[in-house]
Order: structure tokens, then sequence, then C-alpha cells
């Protein structure tokens, strides 16, 4: 079923007075409570900039396996270098065992980190890990330059979050300074067999994060949204747009108040399973010692986890695939001791 997205554009959030971004705030504030996927436009991202990181894209996945291997991800499956194909099974972190999903990518996390034991110690470590730079020409300054402009970005979404949910619009200024986001290039390949039954080229799931920006190919054999009755809705970025969607953070942040909604990428039809598709994916992940709580009183029961509980749970259970799955466990990765 093919249904339109909301379209905001955020440039009010960006350059805009108070007025203007309490505007565009009570327009995310009727998505996010609705079905928690919109679309951006007006972000600042420069379309060249896009162009370029699109490009380095291909240039990777066309890449020889030697360059690709020289990058693959650590043991832990924490999301840095190069996932193979059958990596991966988004659908496992809702506890559905289903083939591995039909894609391969390439991750990375912060460029830079720092020298105190927030980055070198705990959830710290796993958490700001070297990233993995294959050889090719231009690709780290690409992707580094794309990352910055992303988390800029974002920065400007979560001032726009905070008034959606009527908080001080510096509410989470100081839970995402020191961020530990990802920048995702995804690559869903062309099909010369029948999937296995089950096997989508991204299981339905729900993203860890505060929330997410996708710009994908819009072409057959893409992204589809939960319409919460049992149906799935077709989803494209306008040109030049990202599409957005909240993350299980800003859900359990928002005491439901904003909705993370199931998604998944399907499989082509039949005309069209020998297309690629590519998509440039970033997630926003705020300071790995965030607290997920104090915008609603508590309702009592457990205390709300750190960010990174949260995370490093969900990611371990993703990488649970035919090859065995992760070598880490969430509560080593926690405690930065993973082998």
């Amino acid at each position: 079923m093919r249904g339109d997205l909301p379209i905001i554009d955020i440039t009010a959030l960006r350059e805009g007075d108070e007025a203007d971004r309490r505007a565009v705030a009570a327009d995310i504030r009727a998505v996010c409570t609705d079905t928690g996927f919109f679309t951006v436009t007006g972000h600042g991202v420069a379309p060249d900039l896009l162009a370029d990181t699109r490009q380095a894209a291909d240039d990777f996945f066309a890449a020889d396996d030697a360059i690709k291997n020289a990058v693959l991800r650590p043991p832990e499956k924490i999301s840095r270098g190069w996932n193979p194909p059958a990596d991966r099974s988004l659908a496992n972190t809702l506890g559905e065992e289903t083939p591995p999903d039909l894609q391969e990518a390439w991750a990375m996390g912060p460029p830079v980190g720092g020298d105190g034991p927030y980055y070198t110690e705990g959830a710290g470590i796993p958490l700001f890990s070297p990233n993995k730079w294959p050889a090719i020409p231009h690709y780290q300054r690409i992707l580094e330059k794309y990352y910055t402009a992303m988390t800029t970005l974002s920065g400007h979404m979560m001032r726009g979050f905070a008034l959606a949910l009527d908080l001080d619009e510096r509410f989470f200024d100081d839970k995402t300074d020191r961020p530990c986001s990802i920048v995702r290039l995804v690559r869903y390949p062309a099909q010369d067999t029948p999937p296995r039954p089950g096997q989508l080229r991204a299981g339905a799931h729900s993203d860890y994060g505060s929330f997410t920006f996708v710009k994908g190919d819009n072409v057959p054999g893409g992204l589809q949204v939960s319409d919460g009755k049992g149906g799935w809705r077709d989803v494209e970025a306008p040109d030049g747009g990202f599409v957005c969607n909240i993350g299980d953070t800003l859900q359990r942040w928002s005491g439901g108040r904003f909705r993370s909604t199931l998604h998944r990428v399907v499989n082509p039809p039949a005309a069209a399973m020998r297309e690629d598709r590519i998509s440039l994916v970033y997630f926003h992940l705020p300071n790995h010692d965030a607290v997920l709580g104090g915008i609603d009183a508590e309702s009592g029961g457990e205390p709300p986890p750190r960010f990174a509980e949260h995370y490093l749970g969900k990611m371990v259970r993703a990488a649970k695939t035919d090859g065995g799955g992760s070598s880490a466990t969430a509560d080593a990765l926690i405690a930065g001791d993973a082998r």
C-alpha cells in the first residue's frame, strides 16, 4: 500500500526565530505522536555532499573483496567497517528468528573521540572505537564531512524535538553533546535467486537510537512502515530530502509520547530483481551515559536505563545470524571488556 508521509520543512529550526521554530515543532509533534515517520526538507545538507556520499557508497560496494575484507567489522560486530552479506538479521531484535537480511553495509562512528574516561572506559570503548577506512581515494574525507554535516543537522532536530515535547529548547543539549552516532551505507543487492521463506532485505524492526535519517534510492524493493493494523506503507524520500523516523530511545525518553514504529525493507518485485538499492543512513545516538528518563514523572518500577544498556543489547541481538552471532555479550560491551 502506498501512502505519502508528511513533509516538514525544517529551515526554521536552523535559522528561524523562536515563533517559526515553535511552528515547525508543532508539525513535528503531530507526526511523532502518530506514525513517527515523516520526510524532511530544508535540512541544509549540500546537494554536492549528498551526491559525493552516494558515489562513495558505489565505490565501496564495487570494490574488490580484498579492499572490503581489510575493513571487516570487528568480532564484536560493533558498527565499524564492512558488514558482509548474511551478517545481520534485524528481526532478531524483536525476538523473531529469520534468515539473514539480504544486504551488505559499511559503517562508521564519530570521526574523533577524546582522552577522558567517557571515551576510553566502559561503553566508551566500543562506542568510540576507531573507524575502519577502505583504501579508496577521498573516501575518508567525504564520509567524515558527511558525518559532520549530519551531526550538525541532528543538533537542530533535537532542539525541535524538545520544543515538540513542551520542554526547554536546550533540554537535550547536555545529553547529546558527546554523541556516538553512526553513519551506515547499505547496499541491497540485486537478487538472482528467490529469497528464503521470511527473508527480506531488512526484517521488521524499530531503530535503537533517538531518530534516523535515511536517503535511499527510489527504486522498487524499498522502505515500508507499519500502519499498525497488519499492513505496510511504501516510503520514499522527496528529491533532495530525507526520511526521518523516531527510534526507541526517543520513545523511551518521551514516556511513549513519540512513537518508534516498525519498518522494514522489502524484496523487489520480479521485474526489478536485478536492481541494486543503496541507502545512506544516519542513526542519531546520544551520549552513551544519557539516562532515558526525566521528561515525564516516573511511574515506579525499574529505573530508566542508560543509553548504552539499551543500544548494545539491541545490537548484539541483531548480530545473531547464520554465522553464529556476536562474540560479545551486551554486558561485556557495556563494561568495556569484550574480547
